[in-house]
């Protein structure tokens, strides 16, 4: 799937630096950039993109009264220098919500969230229930795309996650939260057991006292974690 994207801030620096974050993802595409509403308004009816990059302060329209006017299939990512605006960004529908100054590990979290959103759409409309089967996380200087069935488990370690994998003997290193990590993932496939561990539901091989077996690693089963896990359990 490319999902079709616009960018609209009246800041050029702030566009162009999304713009060269968009050309590094390859289920992104760029259909135009604008500086105000109105013309981002004529644009989205030119070039029917399905993603907007959209900042809030902007003269004449702002950035949540043009997310009001836009039909139920374009879909928004506010892009801005002020939180204050967080709770009614999510009331109009937004996907993410991001503070400038935005890094690219930001931006990439938003577009996976995108990607899983549109995807589940067509899945719908389609009538295939099914859900992502990769993301894409970034490492060191590359995106690395990551297929869900091959992950082990994630581990977290301060602002980095590891994600240990079938297909490579070294884990993939990723500048990410586990919050961030834990909601790119589907919850119907995978599950946070610690507050540095998720593992996938299907992988879970033995359950004992604090501990959970993933093949041949034990994992620790946190105490906050354990309601959740066994009304995991208790569904089997």
């Amino acid at each position: 799937m490319t999902i079709k994207c616009i960018i609209v801030d009246d800041e050029p620096l702030a566009v162009e630096l999304l713009a060269s974050y968009v050309e590094k993802i390859p289920f992104i595409s760029l259909a135009g950039k604008y500086s105000n509403a109105t013309d981002a308004l004529k644009g989205i009816d030119e070039h029917q993109p399905q993603l907007l990059f959209l900042d809030i302060q902007m003269p004449d329209i702002n950035g949540l009264e043009m997310a009001r006017m836009l039909n139920k299939d374009v879909r928004v990512v506010f892009t801005t220098a002020f939180e204050n605006y967080a709770i009614e960004g999510f009331r109009v529908g937004a996907i993410d919500y991001l503070l400038k100054p935005i890094t690219y590990a930001a931006f990439l979290e938003a577009c996976n969230r995108a990607l899983h959103w549109f995807s589940l759409l067509d899945n719908a409309k389609n009538g295939n229930a099914e859900e992502p089967t990769s993301i894409f996380v970034k490492s060191e200087y590359k995106l690395v795309q990551i297929a869900l069935d091959t992950i082990r488990y994630v581990e977290g370690l301060k602002d980095y996650v590891k994600i240990h994998t079938d297909d490579s003997p070294h884990p993939v290193l990723s500048l990410m939260n586990m919050k961030a990590m834990e909601a790119m993932l589907p919850s119907s496939r995978f599950i946070r057991v610690h507050r540095s561990y998720i593992v996938p539901k299907g992988r879970i091989k033995e359950v004992e006292r604090n501990h959970i077996r993933i093949d041949d690693t034990e994992i620790p089963l946190g105490e906050s974690y354990r309601p959740a896990f066994q009304e995991f359990v208790s569904t089997k």
